[in-house]
């Protein structure tokens, strides 16, 4: 009912359904302390190079959690791909929440505004990464991540603009979406993702295998 009544409100939801297909996919991210680091890890990276990376960690660690990491000497996590400052953000994390000085419970008993200025507080966390989690661990409904690279290069495609937009402009043009901003946003990036996945098959060369028909073989 939610697609629908965004479809209502503004065509692009339905161009985005067009494009990427009826499902929309399912960016939803585990939530507590595994759930946070795997989006500090993913900061300024792509999902595939950050998929990557997490799945090397757990592959060394088994089960992430704040023992595990603060177990790890620099150089295993190095070995995983983290950088220098990634390494900092994850020990701190791990550190304060093996102190108790975040409480998950608690941030999930907060509004969206409070539980996102909870996390900005902890060193390596910006709005971009609260607002991600809150959407994708917490499944919160009414979030729309401005400072989004996707989103600002999804909006900018599907509203034909020639320029990418500003924070508010963004903000503007979903003010109508409230408060199905969280759906809006993955119907952007259910465009995004598709687009890029569809350049992507056509820069594979004609008769080479990709990688994901090689692993079937």
């Amino acid at each position: 009912m939610s697609i629908d009544h965004l479809s209502s409100l503004d065509p692009i939801f339905a161009e985005s359904l067009r494009v990427g297909g009826p499902t929309v996919r399912d960016f939803r991210r585990p939530g507590g302390f595994s759930g946070l680091l795997c989006l500090i890890i993913e900061q300024q990276l792509s999902t595939t190079v950050a998929a990557a990376l997490w799945a090397k960690l757990q592959g060394m660690v088994g089960v992430v959690t704040p023992d595990a990491i603060l177990a790890l000497p620099d150089e295993d996590l190095r070995a995983c791909g983290l950088s220098r400052q990634k390494i900092g953000y994850a020990r701190g994390l791990a550190r304060t929440v093996a102190d108790g000085g975040l409480d998950f419970d608690a941030i999930h008993g907060m509004d969206d505004e409070e539980a996102i200025a909870a996390l900005v507080a902890l060193k390596g966390i910006g709005r971009w990464t609260a607002e991600i989690y809150l959407m994708m661990a917490m499944e919160r409904p009414d979030i729309w991540p401005v400072g989004d690279l996707a989103i600002q290069l999804g909006v900018q495609r599907l509203k034909g603009w020639a320029e990418k937009p500003t924070p508010a402009q963004l903000l503007a043009v979903a003010e109508p979406w409230r408060p199905h901003r969280s759906l809006a946003a993955k119907l952007v990036w259910h465009h995004y993702v598709a687009l890029q996945e569809q350049a992507k098959a056509m820069k594979t060369p004609k008769g080479k295998k990709t990688p994901k028909e090689k692993e079937r073989l």
